[in-house]
């Protein structure tokens, strides 16, 4: 009998502890400029009830979501007559209660409804967790994969908006990667979708607009008759979406397009707000308003940001919105939010292609002691201990194997020190430290081998 390969489903990974220390470090610097900026952690099930997720993304979301067997004999809740029939939609709805989360974003809603009362308005909340995508896996799509989302909910105010620009400009320059920040407004693409004559059709024009980057003019303005629009609405359309200028000019052209359409009005209003505080406190990198960023989340209602990295070629890379009642939905109307979401795979994929990751990073430990025997091995335990003491990672190597071998070890898993204790160095008490991108070696007292790797 042949046995098996193991496998892992297509579009999930196993992580090597380099890769792990590396998501670690985009991790670590997202959640500490969360808390500079006041963002409270939580933690919300890798499993939502089916209801929770469902007609929340706009039908192609729907399609991506993936959904979980009930227990049990799962079949004999299913109606006959539908299996008979292959209706594969109504008995998918019969047989699975539960998925796994698609995003963090209406989980949190959920959570935030079900918490009103242990929560302060406006509530902060940041969540570094993965989320699971039906997608067709390539290069920077996963089915598995984690989201850093920050969110203010339970405010209005415009501000918010800004202050999650200063969020990213501040984690992608402590990153090194450079980026530009588009933003756009939902309520100006609704106020175009009137314009054009087709105020019912502004999902159907998002969801194709969005397509922009990935599939050219020519095939967008195609959908978009597909969608049902008609040749001169989609001709219509051209202008505002090419339209040129700076973020100024670009307003004020709207501003006498869209005279007609008081979202399109409001929309307006909201960028030009949000633009006067970027103009009170530049940040560092480029932002600008993109006319065909659509996001093609039907939650979004106000501000729309994504981020793209200048150098790779990968997609968004960060992005997210207003909502104005995402709670709504759960039985908590009129709570207005705002909030965005770092692609922590696609940024650990740029840094890897430009190579950002700190060299020290992968240094697991500080120091490996030589294993030269047992009587050895136990002289080392005192600098062992004290070296831990001192909080300073170090090993020994488990055998008394050849010097080669071990110094082999040491060079492969970047430690930069090595210590080698022998008979002679046992009777002096001074163990030769090593420096093992130098060469250098010199001997010392236990205390000062801790004294001088604190130093290092």
């Amino acid at each position: 009998m042949v046995k098996e390969k193991p496998s892992i489903p297509k579009g999930t990974r196993d992580f090597l502890p380099e890769e792990i220390v590396k998501r670690n470090y985009i991790f670590d610097t997202i959640r500490q400029v969360y808390q500079l900026y006041g963002y409270k952690p939580i933690e919300t099930p890798a499993m939502e009830n089916l209801s929770t997720l469902l007609g929340k993304y706009g039908e192609e979301g729907d399609r991506l979501i993936f959904r979980i067997l009930n227990s049990g004999d799962f079949l004999s809740k299913a109606d006959k007559a539908d299996l008979n029939d292959g209706n594969s939609t109504k008995v998918a709805a019969q047989i699975c209660e539960k998925a796994l989360r698609y995003d963090l974003t209406v989980p949190f809603a959920r959570f935030v409804v079900q918490n009103q009362n242990k929560i302060d308005f406006p509530f902060k909340r940041y969540q570094i967790q993965p989320v699971w995508r039906a997608d067709r896996p390539q290069k920077g799509r996963y089915r598995e994969f984690f989201q850093c989302d920050a969110d203010v909910i339970g405010s209005d105010s415009i501000y918010n908006e800004f202050e999650l620009i200063q969020i990213i400009d501040k984690v992608f320059d402590k990153l090194g990667i450079g980026i530009t920040i588009k933003i756009n407004n939902r309520k100006i693409l609704a106020g175009i979708a009137e314009y054009i004559g087709f105020a019912d059709k502004i999902i159907d024009i998002t969801i194709a607009i969005d397509k922009l980057d990935k599939i050219g003019l020519d095939k967008v303005n195609q959908e978009l008759q597909e969608r049902g629009l008609t040749p001169e609405a989609v001709k219509a359309l051209q202008p505002v979406l090419l339209l040129k200028g700076n973020e100024k000019e670009k307003l004020e052209s709207l501003e006498s397009t869209l005279a007609n359409s008081s979202t399109g009005l409001k929309g307006i209003q909201e960028m030009e707000e949000f633009f006067s505080w970027l103009d009170n406190s530049p940040v560092n990198f480029k932002t600008e308003l993109d006319l065909t960023l659509a996001r093609g989340l039907n939650y979004y209602t106000g501000a729309i940001i994504e981020v793209k990295a200048n150098d790779v070629s990968i997609g968004s890379i960060c992005g997210g919105g207003r909502y104005d009642d995402l709670t709504g939905i759960f039985g908590l109307p009129g709570v207005s939010g705002v909030g965005i979401s770092f692609g922590a795979d696609r940024i650990y994929d740029v840094m890897q292609e430009l190579d950002l990751f700190p060299d020290e990073l992968l240094a697991f430990s500080k120091v490996m002691i030589v294993n030269f025997g047992i009587d050895e091995q136990k002289f080392a335990q005192q600098l062992l201990t004290k070296l831990r003491g001192s909080d300073i990672g170090c090993e020994m190597y488990p055998e008394p194997v050849k010097m080669k071998k071990q110094m082999q070890y040491a060079d492969k898993n970047n430690i930069p020190y090595v210590v080698l204790i022998g008979k002679d160095e046992m009777k002096t008490g001074k163990p030769a430290l090593k420096n093992m991108k130098t060469g250098e070696q010199k001997n010392m007292g236990i205390e000062e081998i801790v004294s001088y790797l604190i130093n290092k």
